[in-house]
């Protein structure tokens, strides 16, 4: 754009003696422009002066029109006549002078036709009286009818201009609001209120394909069984909206059960199965979104709180999951929900507990003991949480006592009271249901709530060595507060006291940190694993000034360094800094060697069960985990699968006890993809004799260091879905401190105990080095690894031996370590030894080729 100045200067008056006028006319190639004056007697050249003023006023009205005219069509083009956007809401309308009969369940019925074609009238002038609305609509379809009077369930397309779409949403929320009666076109239907909201955009840019509607209608004593087309031999549909409109006679609720979930996983696809409290697919009344595996056990049933439900699944072009089966039957609608409950104790749970409570259901517990006596409510299990709702507020589901509000998931806690009476309500709002709870309450003396025991401020007992021990046993940590700190603690900046061995272990465990505090490295700098301190500024820079790698191993990218003890060497023998990069799904070597061999660490079920009062695994959850049988014993080790013909496990399992010789090869049987051990025959059990056993030289019996062993089977397994190999880990893999990892077995469920049935499993830690030579002086060696939870109770036990110690990475689950050995079992402060596979690695590259 040009600026329209005065010369440098600004305006000069005419009688600026520097300013030159000249009569002379110039050259017009000249540098000047000759400036002429006329005189008033010369009528030629007068004549010749501009156009008339009239013209010049005329010329400019007429631009400034056109301008005007320009900017006018520029605003319409960009403000109106933009492409128009498409609303499609999905609601329902109570008609309150109508009754149902069962011709309405039949969308091809005359009965049907004849009241969709009333209501669709109806809403058509609900919408024509709103003019924010009526000009826009462009479609509506009666899609189902259910009981209380008629409920009828519809959706609607508009065509919006762009401009006045927050005029109508803003209409359509206001319309959705009212309660009166609608009389309009035809007096006989009267509604008494409309519902609508935006429909879910997966549900929108699905295609509608009729052959994928079913309608069913469970009696009572009946169970009806559904599935996704084609299962379970061939693959759902893609490109696909399939919808099961389930019914259940007018004074019953519905109870639907997944019993086989297999859906393409979020991360994957769009495919996705959504339940609905309604014969209309709208979000608020949603209970479960659902993608991708789940295994047998896992809580899938849901309860509606009216005789509909919708199931809906909408798929995407790809996938090839084989889908669900499911099955629903009617239950009767509970009078009741609450009451008075009286007594010294008593147990009371959420609505059909374990199933996901009903949506819009309120439950109240009075609860008395006896006049002498306290109560408390002790909640064993509680899950009352809502995606994506927070939960220090608890605005949707919760559990309410003395006006705190508890909600999402929680360990066992207990709410006490200051009399023999107290309250529990229970709250759940229209969308997304949980499993609830199971709770109990039970009375008190006040004068001594625990007999023999410390009482925590929210009045659960515990031990009294339990009390100022450095661990949080009470929910609200009363245990631990105002303590004395002993020779062997050291005291938190916070006043807590902790063990002395938890002092700059690199875990946080005074919840201020001030435990770390002091082996921090000054502002500006990093710390390095090995404990040295460097500039922030050489972390990635390319140089390993830790001299441990730490500082390159964790930059994102991979770069080639040269080779340590601790760098992951690729088959090229470069060397590269990035921490843990085989079978992360990122080709970091140039030879691609680290995503090579990566069949392996991956299991059927993608999510993990909450599990009701015991740690039982799933079928096909650990497919790696293998049970070494001896003849005339059974069970007697566990083991992994690394490939089809080899396994890991300890050493220490195949040391001869006279008179038996478990060195022999020949009394052993293995069995792979075993759950149950009462059932070896299963299908998918496949059954192995051993060729061959060998343990590594160096094992000693007495420390059990170098605790390993590879063994060969006769014959190869079948890769299925319950058998599978594990990752082994490279040798530079790092298991970092704190970490949670899974140990899996038949062992004993407790100290001197019997053995597991079922396949258990446990969640544990990996525990620092030095802190595991504090509590096991002297006899761990760099071939151990120590895990397990130092308040004890979750543990290895015997009859675990050899079994698996697996880390769940970011696409793979990794072998960390062999169960070895331990003091007792789940006992406190005495974790579980584990042989370290990363230690022993190259060895078992040697013996196996593996």
């Amino acid at each position: 754009m040009n600026d329209c100045q005065p010369p440098p200067g600004g305006k000069r008056k005419a009688s600026d003696p520097s300013l030159k006028y000249s009569t002379r006319t110039r050259d017009v190639n000249g540098l000047e422009e000759a400036v002429e004056f006329l005189p008033a007697t010369n009528t030629k050249k007068v004549e010749k002066r501009g156009p008339k003023r009239w013209v010049v006023v005329m010329a400019m009205l007429l631009g400034f029109l056109l301008v005007s005219l320009m900017v006018g069509l520029l605003v319409w083009h960009f403000k109106y006549q933009r492409a128009p956007i498409q609303k499609v809401y999905n609601g329902h309308l109570l008609i309150v002078n109508w009754n149902f009969i069962d011709a309405y369940e039949n969308s091809s019925s005359p009965e049907f036709a004849m009241l969709s074609k009333k209501v669709k009238h109806t809403i058509e002038d609900i919408y024509r009286s709103n003019q924010a609305i009526g000009p826009y609509h462009k479609e509506t379809v009666v899609t189902a009818f259910s009981e209380g009077s008629v409920i009828a369930y519809y959706w609607s397309e508009f065509i919006v201009p762009s401009y006045r779409t927050k005029a109508f949403d803003r209409a359509m929320a206001e319309k959705q609001n009212q309660t009166v009666q609608y009389r309009l076109r035809n007096p006989m239907l009267q509604v008494k209120s409309i519902v609508a909201f935006p429909a879910d955009p997966d549900i929108v840019r699905s295609s509608w394909d009729n052959s994928c509607n079913f309608a069913l209608h469970a009696k009572e004593g009946e169970i009806i069984s559904f599935t996704t087309p084609g299962f379970p031999n061939s693959p759902y549909p893609n490109n696909a909206r399939c919808t099961w409109v389930l019914r259940a006679d007018a004074d019953a609720i519905i109870s639907l059960n997944f019993k086989t979930f297999d859906v393409e996983s979020y991360s994957q696809g769009n495919d996705m199965v959504k339940v609905y409290n309604s014969l209309s697919p709208v979000e608020p009344h949603a209970l479960v979104k659902l993608y991708g595996t789940y295994p047998p056990s896992y809580n899938l049933t849901f309860l509606s709180s009216q005789n509909v439900m919708l199931v809906t699944l909408t798929t995407d072009a790809e996938g090839r999951n084989p889908g669900f089966k499911a099955e629903f039957f009617q239950l009767p609608k509970s009078k009741t929900c609450g009451g008075t409950l009286r007594g010294e104790s008593g147990n009371f749970t959420t609505p059909y507990y374990p199933a996901h409570y009903p949506p819009n259901t309120d439950c109240i517990w009075d609860i008395e003991v006896p006049p002498t006596k306290n109560v408390k409510v002790r909640f064993n299990l509680f899950y009352v949480l809502e995606p994506g709702i927070p939960v220090n507020s608890c605005p949707k589901d919760y559990v309410e006592i003395s006006g705190t509000k508890y909600c999402g998931e929680r360990s066992r806690f207990v709410v006490a009271s200051t009399n023999n009476k107290i309250t529990v309500r229970f709250h759940s709002d229209q969308s997304y249901t949980d499993t609830g709870f199971s709770a109990e309450f039970l009375s008190y003396d006040s004068s001594d709530p625990c007999p023999g025991k410390f009482t925590c401020n929210t009045g659960r007992c515990i031990d009294k060595a339990m009390r100022c021990d450095g661990w949080v046993d009470c929910t609200d940590a009363s245990d631990e507060r105002s303590c004395t700190c002993t020779d062997n603690q050291f005291r938190c900046s916070n006043g807590w006291c902790k063990p002395l061995f938890w002092l700059c272990d690199g875990v946080n465990d005074c919840g201020d940190n001030s435990d770390e505090l002091q082996c921090k490295c000054p502002e500006t700098s990093f710390k390095c694993k090995n404990g040295k301190c460097i500039s922030e500024s050489q972390k990635c820079d390319g140089m390993d000034d830790c001299e441990d790698g730490s500082d390159e191993g964790d930059c994102g990218t991979a770069k080639a360094v040269v080779c340590k003890d601790y760098t992951y060497k690729c088959h090229s023998n470069l060397c590269v800094s990035k921490v843990n990069p085989e079978c992360d799904g990122e080709e970091d070597c140039a030879d691609k060697s680290d995503e090579k061999d990566c069949d392996c660490g991956i299991r059927s079920y993608s999510k993990q069960s909450r599990i009701v009062g015991g740690l039982n695994s799933e079928v096909a959850e650990w497919p790696w985990q293998v049970s070494l049988h001896v003849k005339n014993q059974g069970h007697v080790c566990g083991a992994s699968l690394i490939s089809d013909s080899w396994l890991v496990s300890a050493a220490h399992c195949f040391k001869d006890e006279w008179p038996i010789r478990y060195k022999d090869a020949t009394l052993w049987t293995a069995f792979l993809g075993l759950h149950d051990q009462h059932n070896t025959k299963n299908e998918k059990v496949q059954e192995r004799s051993i060729k061959n056993i060998i343990t590594h030289p160096g094992f000693n019996e007495y420390s059990y260091d170098y605790d390993i062993a590879v063994v060969e089977l006769q014959k190869p397994v079948a890769f299925t879905s319950t058998v599978r190999p594990i990752c082994l880990p490279a040798s530079t893999h790092e298991f970092p401190v704190g970490k949670a990892v899974w140990v899996t077995g038949w062992g004993a469920t407790s100290e001197g105990g019997s053995a597991a049935t079922i396949l258990q499993k446990a969640e544990i830690r990996v525990i620092n080095q030095t802190q595991c030579n504090t509590l096991l002086p002297n006899q761990i060696t760099p071939q151990m690894l120590c895990g397990g939870v130092l308040t004890g109770g979750t543990d290895a036990c015997q009859g675990d031996s050899g079994g698996p110690l697996v880390s769940v990475e970011k696409y793979r689950l990794f072998l960390a370590g062999v169960v070895s050995w331990g003091e007792g079992c789940a006992q406190r402060n005495k974790p579980g030894v584990y042989t370290r596979v990363t230690s022993l690695r190259n060895w078992i590259k040697e013996m196996s080729g593996i």
